[in-house]
């Protein structure tokens, strides 16, 4: 039987005995309807899964005893990191668990001219905060004990500054200039994939991600929607360079 594994932001060492944060607690035991003795894995993204069992269950409190810890192994050798543009509501929440399953290792939420989104300061802190939810559960049912980082959301031209450098750069155009068979990535640094948002990259957009060394990837001949173009990108270079073919 499949056991349960959930994200903690807690330091975890062999055989301790934790109170769970309160969300956790709470999707073990009101969701799940976990009691007194019931397994479970915790993990909190350092890239070991520790084995847990539920010793205390109170009104506000839920406590487990954990195991020893082993060694998940299960990021892809090609570093992809998303450059995706911010997309509307379940869009994004799609790319973004979809993608983790998929195994990138980093996510840059970007807005760009004809991002539909505008997000105040006070918004871009509650949907980074849901974002990395919705990572953190994608891990939890992949069975990824890393989680893909997901940066602020900011503009395409800040995004681009603050990239490391070096890297493959591509972003994804029907009619450009890279044939997906005919290039090799730099598997020694990231693999920067950059998918605009909705109306797709305004000829301003294309500008600053070719000044930062992007070149754009014919991946096929249809023009894919937002939530489609970055996830079958990511498949089919996994598939051609990563783990997928394992």
């Amino acid at each position: 039987m499949r056991v349960t594994r959930v994200h903690v932001d807690l330091p975890l060492s062999d055989a301790a005995e934790v109170s769970l944060p309160e969300a956790a607690a709470a999707h073990l035991t009101r969701v799940l309807r976990m009691r007194e003795g019931d397994a479970c894995v915790l993990f909190n993204g350092d890239g070991r899964d520790w084995p847990a069992t539920i010793t205390a269950l109170g009104k506000r409190e839920v406590r487990v005893r954990l195991g020893e810890a082993t060694r998940v192994d299960r990021e892809s050798p090609l570093s992809i990191v998303l450059v995706q543009g911010v997309a509307r509501g379940e869009k994004m929440d799609l790319v973004l668990q979809k993608a983790t399953e998929l195994g990138v290792a980093g996510i840059v939420p970007v807005m760009s001219q004809r991002s539909e989104v505008k997000l105040d300061e006070a918004r871009a802190e509650k949907r980074l905060a849901h974002w990395r939810s919705v990572v953190a559960s994608a891990c939890e049912q992949s069975g990824r004990a890393r989680l893909p980082s997901v940066s602020a959301p900011v503009s395409l031209q800040a995004a681009l500054g603050a990239l490391q450098p070096g890297g493959t750069r591509l972003l994804l155009d029907p009619e450009g200039g890279v044939a997906f068979n005919g290039f090799e990535p730099d598997t020694a640094h990231p693999l920067y994939l950059a998918v605009g948002p909705e109306g797709g990259w305004s000829p301003l957009d294309r500008e600053q991600l070719v000044a930062a060394g992007f070149a754009g990837l014919r991946l096929g001949p249809r023009i894919l929607r937002t939530e489609t173009a970055g996830l079958a990108a990511i498949a089919a270079l996994q598939a051609r360079f990563g783990d997928l073919q394992a």
